[in-house]
């Protein structure tokens, strides 16, 4: 096998229409996270330790393919502002991508700015970087969606109260 390493960042950023604590906390909540992060239940394994020095280990993937593992160690939790993680993404027992990523969050127009910055070294041609920028840009768009949702249950609740 030919060795060899990509070096790759990407940021993204992405607005939604609820406060910085909102958001935050659909990162540091194992039921919400594992609703967008995970990929939703049945289809792999999640576990989340939210805290410095944490873990967070997301798992799974097609019958008959390698096991994709996403493993990650929270470094710095500033509540409401800044997620700061280090990751390993693995096919089976290979180690593929280590990145550092952070993730701030900015209240703006009544909601908040989230602005998610990935440093990676992609191993041996075995993750592509556009591939990772392609997923998380969807996990984005899953949290996009679990906000709406959370935000339409709450309303139900309230309304039905």
């Amino acid at each position: 096998m030919d060795r060899f390493v990509t070096h790759a960042s990407f940021t993204l950023e992405r607005a939604y229409p609820a406060p910085p604590a909102r958001v935050f906390a659909a990162w540091a909540d194992p039921a919400v996270k594992a609703r967008w992060f995970g990929g939703g239940a049945g289809e792999g394994h999640h576990q989340l330790d939210f805290r410095v020095g944490g873990r967070e280990v997301a798992s799974g993937g097609p019958p008959g393919c390698p096991v994709m593992t996403f493993e990650t160690f929270y470094r710095e939790i500033v509540p409401k502002e800044r997620i700061v993680y280090t990751s390993t993404m693995s096919s089976g027992a290979d180690v593929i991508t280590i990145s550092l990523t952070t993730v701030e969050f900015k209240a703006a127009g009544g909601g908040t700015r989230l602005v998610l910055t990935e440093q990676g070294a992609f191993l041996d041609g075995r993750e592509e970087p556009a591939w990772r920028e392609n997923g998380t840009a969807d996990q984005l768009k899953a949290l996009a969606a679990v906000l709406e949702s959370t935000v339409l249950e709450s309303t139900v609740l309230e309304s039905d109260g």
